[in-house]
Formats: C-alpha cells, sequence, structure tokens
C-alpha cells in the first residue's frame, strides 16, 4: 500500500505490529525516549511528507504519558507536512469522565478530545467507547468499531450451551450493548441494578430477570478493579446460574482485579487486546483474550482507500 504509514506508541507495541503483518507494511521508525527530567521526546525516523499516518496508542498502563506521547507524536507529524493524520486509540482514556454527575466534576473526556484535536488529529478510530456520545466531543470524524461481531464469534465458538444463555449487564448503563448481543443470539436478558456510595465502590444489588438454570454471560464495556463483576458473579450464582462467563471489551485490572478474579466464580473471563493481556494472562488462569487486531488493521485500510467502515459494525474480518 503506497502513502500510508503506521507507527506505533509504546503502550501497546504488539497490537501495532498485529496490523502491520495484516496490512503487510512494516510499522513505522520512531524512537521514544524520556529525557532525565521525564519528559517525553519523540524523533519520527522517516518522511511522512505527503502521507497518510495513522498513530497507534492505546489508554492504558501509564495513561498521561500515553496521551502526552501520542500528542507529541501526532504533532510532530503534523508539522513534518503529513497529509492526514489519524490517532488509533483501541481503549479511549478518561472516558468514565464524560459528564457533570456532581457539583465541579471536571468533564476530562471533552478536554481530552480537544488536546487530540489541537494537536493536528484529523481522524480518530477507537474501540465501544464508554458512552457513544464522546464522538460528539469530537469536530472531527470518529470511528466507534464494535467488539461485539467478535464477541459472539467467541461465544458461538467456546461456549458450548450458549442458546441456554443469559445475558446480563452489570449496570444499566450497558443495557443497550446487552440488549443488542441478547437479540442476536436469540436469547433472554437481564440487568444487575447497582447503587454506588463512592467511585470504584458498589453499595448493593439488584437482579432484575430471570438465571436460574441458564449459563449467565456478563458482557461490559471495561473492567477496572473488577468488583462489581465480582459481585455481580455471586449474585447469578445465588440466584441459580449453572455457570458464569464474564466478557469486557477493555481489562484495564487494576489494583486487587485480578485476584478477585481469581477467587471468583467465573469460568473464564474474556476480554481483548485493546491493552496489553500478556502479563495479567501469566497471574490469571481464567483470562481469555479475544485478538481484535484485524477489526482496526481493516479499519485502518478502508479509511486509508476512502471505504466505508459500517461492515465492521456487524462482521469479524477474516
Amino acid at each position: 500500500m503506497p502513502n500510508i504509514k503506521v507507527f506505533s506508541g509504546s503502550s501497546h507495541t504488539d497490537l501495532t505490529k498485529k496490523i502491520c503483518d495484516r496490512l503487510g507494511i512494516q510499522p513505522g521508525k520512531v524512537v521514544l525516549k524520556k529525557f532525565a527530567n521525564l519528559e517525553t521526546c519523540v524523533e519520527i525516523g522517516e518522511s511522512v511528507r505527503g502521507e497518510d499516518v495513522f498513530i497507534v496508542q492505546t489508554g492504558g498502563g501509564e495513561v498521561n504519558d500515553n496521551i502526552m506521547e501520542l500528542l507529541i507524536m501526532m504533532n510532530a507529524c503534523k508539522i513534518a507536512s503529513a497529509e492526514r493524520v489519524t490517532a488509533v486509540i483501541p481503549s479511549y482514556p478518561y472516558a468514565r469522565q464524560d459528564k457533570k454527575d456532581k457539583s465541579r466534576a471536571p468533564i476530562t473526556a471533552k478536554l481530552v478530545a480537544n488536546m487530540l484535536s489541537g494537536s493536528g488529529a484529523d481522524h480518530i478510530i477507537t474501540m465501544d467507547l464508554h458512552a457513544s456520545q464522546i464522538q460528539g466531543f469530537f469536530d472531527i470524524p470518529v470511528d466507534n468499531l464494535y467488539a461485539e461481531p467478535a464477541v459472539l464469534k467467541w461465544i458461538k465458538e467456546n461456549v458450548e450451551e450458549w442458546r441456554n444463555a443469559i445475558i446480563v449487564s452489570p449496570d444499566a448503563g450497558g443495557a443497550k450493548r446487552v440488549t443488542s448481543i441478547a437479540d442476536r443470539l436469540n436469547v433472554e436478558f437481564a440487568l444487575i441494578h447497582k447503587e454506588r456510595k463512592k467511585a470504584n465502590e458498589v453499595d448493593r444489588m439488584v437482579l432484575v430477570g430471570d438465571t436460574k438454570e441458564k449459563v449467565a454471560i456478563l458482557v461490559d464495556d471495561m473492567a477496572d478493579t473488577c468488583g462489581t463483576i465480582c459481585l455481580a458473579a455471586e449474585k447469578l450464582i445465588e440466584a441459580g446460574a449453572t455457570k458464569v462467563y464474564a466478557i469486557l471489551t477493555h481489562g484495564i485490572f487494576s489494583g486487587p482485579a485480578l485476584q478477585r478474579i481469581n477467587n471468583s466464580n467465573f469460568e473464564a473471563v474474556v476480554v481483548t487486546n485493546s491493552m496489553p493481556q500478556e502479563e495479567h494472562m501469566k497471574l490469571c488462569p481464567k483470562l481469555r483474550v479475544i485478538d481484535v487486531s484485524m477489526m482496526f488493521a481493516e479499519a485502518v485500510r478502508r479509511t486509508h482507500n476512502g471505504e466505508s467502515v459500517s461492515y465492521l459494525f456487524s462482521n469479524v474480518p477474516y
């Protein structure tokens, strides 16, 4: 493919390599280092003049460093006369801070959007935004890909009794995602209503729906400390579910998350590789990873060739 350059930030080089393998190109040369005072230094190692540039950087790990690195890389490409700069952000950072849920709360997701646009992004490709309205924080095109097609494929291939499953959302916010999956599998769905006293801590849970004698599949867009899903799993077992699976797009797994999963009732916890999962898999035998690099590679290819990306909303490219 002429005219296309894919660069990797330091957050997820493995994903970039898989995307480039699929596109049949080499990742662009870039040196990322930190000065002694921890300022980020970026050196783009090849010409990008007139090129279609894609920069892959996910919002995990050292989130703030990763954002800064992405901004600097985009700016470096922009002022080196790149034709177009696209940020490929598998997991959008600060996506949960998307509204003023209490007085004086910042809307950081919008701030990040402003920073991305301000540093020269012409286009954003991301996956399973925490709230799809975040697309409206940008004045540039945003392609929000869905992990759903890959999730459906995983369920059909790995959950033997999926026809007797029930898809469960651990909170009311994910109801839409869950109903969509339940419709496409033609099974029932249930909701868990949770009340939070403060962030990252759940107070009590109420299950709405009947999970008796069914395989429960919890679906959510991200798992951070995993308190919610582990409590939800207990609730579902109490309510008579035979097995419990969890499928989560972005596996952040901070703090005691992996320990909680190891001690929980899950058959398996499935995440995508929108964030690096190699270290997590060593610590947690229940973890399974769905590779979504082909979704991003195909989105990059279609964007570059000016084709429609909507095929990816309901199909997994092979």
